[in-house]
């Protein structure tokens, strides 16, 4: 279990990386939006391109709102005291599970018998 004064160092991590993400996501709106299908400006390659640019874009949009989720659930969990405990079995999560990703909501071994 981390000390209340690691507490601090998490949030401060992990709000520093909601403002990243947010940053991020508004930088890349614009490659987000449909392609142009034009056919007078561009030919067929240049709109393949165009459109898998767009499906890319918005792929990482999605990742980014998961990330976001994470990162605000454990915000919720430092502020309602229950941060680094394990929220299925109530156990310690290990620091070094939390130094790697601070979202992280179940200790190791919930975590492998969810996947599994």
């Amino acid at each position: 279990m981390p000390r209340s004064g690691d507490h601090e160092l998490f949030r401060a991590r992990l709000e520093a990386e909601r403002r990243e993400l947010e940053a991020a996501s508004s930088a890349s709106s614009g490659e987000r939006a449909p392609a142009e299908l034009d056919q007078q400006s561009i030919g067929r390659l240049s709109r393949l391109d165009a459109i898998q640019v767009q499906a890319m874009a918005v792929e990482t949009e999605r990742r980014r709102r998961l990330r976001l989720e994470r990162i605000g659930a454990a915000l919720a969990r430092l502020d309602a005291g229950e941060f680094g405990w394990c929220a299925a079995c109530g156990e310690a999560i290990p620091p070094a599970r939390l130094e790697l990703d601070p979202t992280v909501p179940t200790c190791i071994a919930c975590a492998r018998r969810a996947e599994g």
